[in-house]
């Protein structure tokens, strides 16, 4: 691990902001850090407002994208609303048929099948269109890069909306509207929103235009926060705003199948990390294991105890899905050690039977083991397809580009992409991307980093401070958990390797010349006990949580890494 310090703020701005907005001097640094160095700016971030939404009319073909949708309606058009098969495109597409039915009977939902259709707008869902006299395709969450595809529903008389927060190719599809924020000529103020964003922002437009503000809108956003979470996009503006009214929803009156999803998780209050483990990897398993369409049905189901079924079965698909990536991570590790590929600077791996559904998880798992950008690969069809997963810093996608002369397709993000060629291009794409990612990566970036946001006295760590630290919440890209750094920390004397296989580092620590005792529990930190043994003073990279045990409840360390 890497330590790396952020810059201390100028101490004029962080006094007078602690000052001004009655807190203890570190809280201003680590608000100066996120930007945020005016009152104003502290009242925007502690209390997001509904009413910083953007007008969703400022996002290019909006107004399109809305007079198609009431035109359809006025002519009682079928529509089609299609999605992609993760978390981020289930969601959307939940969203959008939900809302829409509520308007208006004629809506149909599909989403494509992983193993059959693969990723996006698909040929077999434009003539399932077609068969079924359906004139009008939203799609969500992809659709930026099918300009063949939208072509061909065209010629069929098929309209396309395309809400996509990719990144466009060269030439946009010939759609009525392409709603985009990465759209080069779109002027929209915030690019960041997910698939769901950009199709609430469609809704919005919808009630805007009759006049209603976004607040009716409310009940949506446990499936936008969901999609938020899951597609780890930044929790900044617009989607902190979106994110923190969404957690609201999901602690209080959340949707029936995300509350049968949640029904036994023994917390009061869900945070974006629970949605990001607890809730997104059971919706994603119903399209990794069975279908995306199962994942919608339980989203939209209003019945208690079919939901219920549902929820069962989805546990059912995510617990499968655990067995298989263990099993297909341990085949994927001793084909880099087989292959004496360990001293690489990249991970592509393949074999034509592992599950496709799980292939982006192995690749995350591997980078666990050897950090640095990760392709696995498996047989689908007659193609290859594969998972990219990056490190922090490190741009796949652009990596990607570069070898596009190995690649049929590929799409997706800075540090997240998908892929497909064929089984002859294998070979090539492997060397060439191990030479792009040689060439250009900085040798640091092969280390894991840790973010530290301020060096803290365990004096500092006082009720009041946590409590404000709390409100800094929803976290996640563009505002992560605070990182703190304390040195000269000496362990009371009864630290200890806990768990299973003693693989957990727990202990109490003070600080020299301090009375005050604090405890830390280290996950996976097991193997640096001896760091801490006969009083050797360490320091410590750490969050704050709180520690529940017995009934007592405390603020403790949780700590990330530790040194001499």
């Amino acid at each position: 691990m890497r330590w790396t310090l952020k810059p201390t703020p100028n101490k004029v701005i962080t006094e007078a902001l602690a000052l001004e907005l009655k807190v203890p001097e570190k809280i201003a640094v680590l608000l100066v850090q996120r930007g945020i160095d005016t009152y104003e700016k502290a009242k925007k971030f502690f209390r997001p407002s509904l009413d910083e939404l953007h007008d969703p009319f400022l996002m290019k073909d909006m107004d399109k994208a809305v007079a198609r949708i009431n035109r359809a309606f006025k002519q009682e058009e079928n529509i089609l609303v299609y999605g992609d098969y993760d978390v981020d495109g289930t969601t959307s597409v939940a969203l959008m048929s939900s809302y829409l039915l509520s308007h208006y009977p004629q809506v149909a939902t599909y989403i494509p099948d992983r193993y059959t259709e693969g990723y996006g707008v698909s040929y077999t869902s434009i003539d399932y269109a077609h068969d079924n006299d359906i004139t009008l395709i939203i799609a969500l969450d992809c659709g930026v890069k099918a300009v063949d595809k939208i072509a061909y529903a065209k010629k069929l008389g098929i309209d396309f909306i395309v809400c996509d927060h990719h990144r466009p190719g060269p030439v946009l599809p010939d759609a009525v509207a392409v709603l985009d924020p990465k759209r080069e000529d779109c002027t929209y103020p915030y690019d960041e929103l997910c698939g769901c964003g950009v199709g609430f922002k469609l809704i919005q437009a919808l009630e805007q235009e009759k006049g209603l503000p976004a607040k009716t809108l409310i009940p949506y956003l446990d499936l936008v926060a969901t999609a938020i979470g899951a597609d780890i996009v930044p929790i900044t503006g617009e989607n902190r705003v979106l994110a923190y009214y969404g957690l609201q929803v999901i602690n209080t009156l959340p949707r029936t199948g995300i509350r049968a999803l949640i029904e036994n998780v023994k917390k009061d209050t869900l945070t974006i990390t629970d949605v990001v483990f607890i809730i997104a990897p059971r919706i994603n398993a119903a399209g990794r294991i069975k279908h995306g369409l199962h994942a919608v049905e339980l989203l939209t189901e209003q019945d208690e105890a079919i939901a219920q079924e549902m929820a069962v079965n989805i546990e059912n698909y995510n617990a499968e899905r655990k067995d298989l990536d263990k099993l297909i991570t341990v085949e994927a590790l001793e084909q880099i050690t087989t292959n004496k590929e360990e001293g690489l600077k990249t991970s592509v791996v393949y074999q034509e039977n592992w599950h496709k559904g799980v292939i982006g998880i192995v690749a995350s798992r591997l980078i666990e083991t050897y950090y640095r950008p990760t392709l696995v690969f498996t047989k689908s069809g007659d193609k290859l397809a594969a998972s990219a997963r990056s490190v922090k810093g490190f741009d796949v996608y652009e990596a990607l580009e570069a070898c596009s002369e190995h690649i049929e397709q590929f799409g997706g993000h800075k540090y997240a992409a998908g892929l497909t060629l064929s089984e002859a291009q294998y070979p090539g794409f492997k060397a060439k991307f191990e030479e792009v990612v040689s060439g250009s990566i900085d040798e640091r970036l092969l280390i894991p980093e840790i973010t530290i946001d301020a060096c803290l006295e365990l004096h500092e760590i006082t009720a009041k401070f946590y409590r404000i630290l709390r409100q800094f919440a929803p976290f996640g890209p563009g505002n992560m958990s605070p990182v703190f750094m304390s040195k000269n920390l000496i362990d009371t004397g009864y630290g200890k390797c806990v768990g299973a296989d003693e693989d957990h580092l727990k202990c109490t620590v003070t600080q020299s010349n301090s009375a005050i005792q604090i405890g830390a529990i280290g996950f996976n930190l097991g193997a640096k006990c001896n760091l801490i043994t006969n009083k050797k003073p360490f320091k410590a990279a750490y969050s704050l949580d709180l520690n529940e045990w017995n009934g007592n409840v405390s603020i403790q360390l949780k700590l990330r890494d530790i040194q001499e």
